[in-house]
């Protein structure tokens, strides 16, 4: 069963400072309330975080997922095999200057469940998905600004 969740948000900061928040995998359990944990096993030549291993809780459901991430210059896509809840995941940010200091942050994902789940969970899983994917970003980066 594919959710598939997207939503976008103007933050007040160039792209460079988003893509340095999403790239500080050891800070995001301090502003993602998914995630209960987060550690960097490789790194890209550039610093970037390349292998993630992540246990985040949704719904009252904890699962633990090996995340495979690429970054370019305006986005960054990951891709989890299977875990114990789900059978693949694709996420993306994809950022789009908009003047001089602010960016358009879009946010997609992709979960391919193992089970079933009533809609109503998946509707407010999504929700609180999309809540902490861009706001809960959003207030991070303007933290680090200030």
């Amino acid at each position: 069963m594919a959710v598939r969740a997207s939503s976008e948000v103007v933050i007040e900061a160039p792209p460079e400072a988003i893509l340095d928040a999403l790239a500080d995998i050891e800070a995001v359990t301090t502003w993602s309330t998914l995630h209960k944990d987060a550690e960097v096993l490789d790194r890209h030549p550039d610093g970037r975080p390349h292998h993630v291993r992540a246990t985040v809780r949704l719904m009252g459901l904890a699962d633990t997922e090996i995340l495979e991430y690429h970054w370019g210059e305006d986005w960054v896509v990951w891709d989890a095999a299977s875990t114990l809840r789900q059978r693949g995941q694709h996420g993306e940010y994809n950022l789009t200057a908009v003047g001089e200091d602010k960016t358009r942050v879009r946010f997609d994902l992709i979960l391919d469940l193992a089970a079933p789940y009533p809609a109503f969970l998946v509707r407010r899983a999504k929700k609180t998905v999309l809540d902490v994917a861009l706001q809960n970003l959003r207030d991070r980066v303007m933290a680090d600004m200030h």
